[in-house]
């Protein structure tokens, strides 16, 4: 919301002993006005397009306070709905116009504030409310957060999953604004549109360790377009523990893990022999499973397995596993035997499945695998570059890259 500030001389409130006699002080302004003036009624003084008596105003219609004489202005004016969501607006630079800039939300009930200023800088006040229809019977578009509320690793991506198809960066823009991610301590990030359905949300780099983090959507009652109308959607609290990341040097075959950046071990490990070489790049864990049956029918294999594989903890919805591996323990450290998981001693693995938590960080290089996909076999996400990242915004898409951008978007809750 732009405001026009106000502008008076206020005389230094300090006692004038010499030159205005003992006991006297000047807590004024200079325009004789005091300062701790009541406000008086600007009923008279503005003009407003908003319903009358019991009638609901058209959500889809902007609203609009006007000054109407020449000796006052409009000094601000703050709207609000019964969620605390704030509309935006702007006020003209001569403070003779205010107007909202984005549509009310449907079924909503909305107080307005403004505020006035007479030409011998007397503050004036006028408080009013009013109701907007409700939606047409138009489909609601629904939000549900991932994933579930609970204890994370720093690499934990935020999901939104929209009830039905959103095209179009208007409307794309719409929802985005409406969608809240507030962590602490703060982190700059942005939300992605991996489809017309999905969104993901990630910082520009990892989450911080031990972080809370608060997620939720102003868009009920909003219009996002013709045929679509926000509806709730039950807000997301997360949480992060330390900084977890794995890096597996499939060259050297060892793991290293460290915990908020202190080496606390090193494993042997085996990755995925020719034809099988264990993919690239940055990966989040899935989760665990303390006994996973593994089959070469399940990869397409050519050479026949079957086992039942102990403390295996899935990166990848395709199957890719770190997990013990007991027949490998001759090559772990030497040679890439696997069909594409970490393998590693059982003592190693067990440590490694009590150590890890949901959305901790494992990155594999130098291996011969094709590159980690961003989206569609577990959570790439951190394969994208911030620039490209920030491309997937319908919000930030072309603007300046820097906190700023991404703070501009989320000031406020805004309508």
């Amino acid at each position: 919301m732009s405001h026009s500030p106000r502008i008076r001389t206020v005389l230094s409130c300090t006692m004038l002993v010499a030159a205005l006699g003992a006991g006297a002080t000047a807590c004024g302004s200079s325009d004789g006005h005091p300062l701790s003036a009541k406000p008086y009624d600007a009923a008279g003084q503005i003009a407003f397009n908003g319903p009358v008596g019991s009638q609901k105003a058209d959500p889809d219609k902007p609203l609009e306070v006007t000054a109407q004489s020449e000796d006052g202005r409009i000094t601000d004016v703050t709207a609000t709905d019964e969620l605390g969501r704030y509309v935006a607006g702007e006020l003209s630079a001569d403070g003779a116009r205010w107007h909202s800039t984005v549509p009310l939300a449907a079924g909503a009930h909305y107080t307005v504030r403004v505020s006035t200023e007479d030409e011998e800088g007397s503050p004036g006040r006028k408080v009013m409310a009013f109701d907007t229809t409700e939606a047409a019977k138009k489909k609601q578009l629904k939000v549900t957060f991932g994933p579930d509320a609970g204890k994370y690793g720093v690499g934990q991506p935020v999901t939104a999953k929209l009830s039905a198809p959103v095209k179009g960066k208007e409307a794309r823009s719409i929802v985005e604004r409406a969608l809240r991610v507030q962590s602490m301590p703060a982190t700059e990030g942005a939300w992605y549109w991996v489809d017309s359905e999905t969104l993901h949300y990630r910082p520009k780099e990892y989450w911080p360790a031990n972080a809370t983090i608060n997620v939720s959507s102003n868009l009920e009652g909003i219009k996002v377009n013709d045929k679509l109308w926000g509806g709730e959607a039950k807000p997301l609290k997360l949480t992060t523990g330390d900084k977890i990341v794995a890096v597996t040097d499939a060259s050297s075959h060892w793991m290293t893990i460290y915990r908020n950046g202190e080496e606390i071990n090193s494993i042997p490990v085996t990755t995925g022999k020719p034809g099988y070489s264990t993919r690239n790049g940055v990966k989040v864990v899935l989760g665990k499973e303390y006994v996973v049956r593994m089959t070469s029918a399940s990869i397409g294999a050519s050479d026949f397995y079957d086992k039942q594989v102990y403390y295996a903890t899935r990166v990848t919805d395709s199957g890719e596993y770190v997990h013990a591996a007991p027949w490998s323990v001759g090559s772990q450290g030497y040679d890439n035997t696997s069909h594409g998981c970490t393998g590693m001693s059982t003592g190693n693995a067990a440590w490694f499945y009590e150590t890890v938590r949901q959305g901790d960080i494992v990155t594999v290089v130098n291996s011969y695998g094709e590159d980690m996909d961003p989206f569609g076999n577990g959570y790439g996400d951190w394969n994208l570059g911030w620039k490209k990242w920030r491309a997937g915004s319908a919000l930030l898409s072309g603007a300046k890259e820097g906190p700023a951008a991404v703070e501009a978007a989320r000031l406020r809750p805004q309508v």
